[in-house]
């Protein structure tokens, strides 16, 4: 080869490498971003969007992992023709339940894209008979009804031979040839189509960290470079990733799985809070993606307790919903949106951009509060008094929404306030502020 030749290939390969691995510096958030994070922090709670080809076979998102090989699962997407699918529908129903976000399951473990993707045919627009691009009709039923986007998108792909095999889809039927570098430019390539072509996205909702989590050797995922990379496109862009550890730099919010922030009852969210925005994500059956025989739904009321008690925490409630492979949220799912959606109407202004109680949580409820408002959130029926330990008396109690005084003691030597409460049995939640 010559010499000529020799350069130019050594530039083109210098121009491949500096594609793949970027020099990242430490990571300073944008004043945009740093509004957007107050902002996201404000919403209290989202609805989030399982959905795939998953969804026809109806035994979970996972039914990869634990079931047929990858190439008897793929027939799954020419069967996949949601009729049924309307986004505006979705997003209205998603909006009156005073939900002010959705994250939506663009790229589950499967490797399946529910977008029109030039990185792989295997998508919904031409690998199945639907042929319609599912994400872009979201985003625009999202912007019309005033809806932020926040996108899921798997780290992990149970598929792909180039992906590095970690602890879950073993059995799938690939032959590995693992090569990270390629996949990350893959990944690259994904994440550039869905930051620049879907209109304003506000999130990106990473899983699949910890599918390595278990390797002899620490896998080097490369986050950073790739948080950069996706900060390129949009510096106001909020990243987090469900790893279950502590936030790693480039992060912009902080999430749980299946557990409010300090709790861990599920074992999956051990790690400490940090000073980023905090979001739990949780089902309202038990599953993620649609299972046909998954009908134990928690009851409206469990649900907004649930909301309420992740307020008091200073976090999001993300809330999912696996829609059927017709396209249609289920009716189960959409009672308990209608019923949330009730409640948030007279009582959002105690959830909404507020922050964590001044006080632990009680045997009695939680709190929240809002400049010099301390809402109490009284979820036990039967208690007639509640004791909250206050600095100074209080300037007024009073019952919500209908400003109704309260009778109530303050002790000087104390400082506790002892509130009188009126018979609130048939009530989730009732509210008392104290100014």
């Amino acid at each position: 080869m010559t010499r000529p030749a020799i350069s130019r290939l050594l530039a083109v390969l210098a121009l491949s490498f500096s594609f793949i691995t970027t020099i990242v510096a430490e990571y300073s958030p944008t004043p945009e971003n740093l509004a957007h994070r107050e902002a996201f922090a404000g919403f209290r709670f989202g609805i989030f969007l399982h959905w795939g080809i998953y969804s026809t076979y109806a035994q979970g998102e996972w039914y990869l992992n634990y079931g047929i090989g990858k190439d008897e699962y793929a027939k799954a997407a020419d069967a996949f023709y949601p009729h049924r699918f309307d986004a505006r529908q979705w997003v209205q129903a998603i909006k009156s339940s005073g939900a002010r976000y959705i994250t939506f399951t663009t790229r589950h473990h499967d490797g399946f894209s529910m977008w029109d993707t030039r990185q792989s045919d295997y998508n919904i627009v031409r690998a199945t008979p639907f042929h319609r691009d599912v994400l872009r009709e979201l985003s625009e039923a999202c912007q019309a009804e005033g809806i932020s986007l926040h996108l899921y998108y798997s780290i992990l792909d149970w598929i792909r031979p180039d992906y590095p095999l970690g602890r879950t889809g073993l059995h799938t039927g690939r032959i590995p040839q693992p090569n990270y570098d390629e996949y990350l430019r893959f990944m690259k390539l994904q994440v550039s189509e869905l930051l620049t072509q879907y209109g304003p996205i506000d999130g990106l909702w990473l899983d699949g960290y910890w599918d390595h989590d278990q390797d002899s050797i620490l896998f080097d995922w490369r986050m950073p470079e790739f948080y950069a990379y996706a900060h390129s496109f949009n510096p106001s862009l909020l990243i987090g990733n469900n790893h279950h550890i502590a936030p790693l730099e480039g992060e912009d919010f902080q999430m749980f799985e299946r557990d409010l922030p300090g709790e861990n009852k599920a074992g999956l969210s051990g790690q400490a809070i940090s000073q980023l925005p905090l979001e739990m994500c949780e089902t309202m059956n038990g599953m993620w993606g649609y299972k046909v025989s998954d009908t134990n739904y928690k009851s409206a009321d469990k649900l907004i307790e649930l909301l309420v008690r992740a307020a008091a925490k200073g976090s999001n409630l993300l809330l999912n919903i696996g829609p059927q492979p017709n396209g249609e949220l289920p009716a189960q799912a959409l009672d308990r949106l209608r019923d949330i959606g009730h409640w948030m109407d007279t009582y959002g202004p105690t959830i909404y951009n507020t922050q964590a109680g001044s006080m632990e949580e009680q045997p009695w409820g939680v709190s929240t509060q809002r400049a010099d408002s301390l809402f109490l959130h009284v979820l036990d029926r039967t208690v007639q008094t509640v004791a909250v330990p206050m600095a100074r008396r209080p300037r007024q109690v009073t019952l919500f929404p209908s400003g109704e005084q309260l009778p109530a003691a303050y002790n000087k030597r104390s400082k506790v306030v002892v509130v009188q409460l009126p018979k609130h049995d048939e009530q989730p939640d009732l509210v008392v502020v104290l100014r």
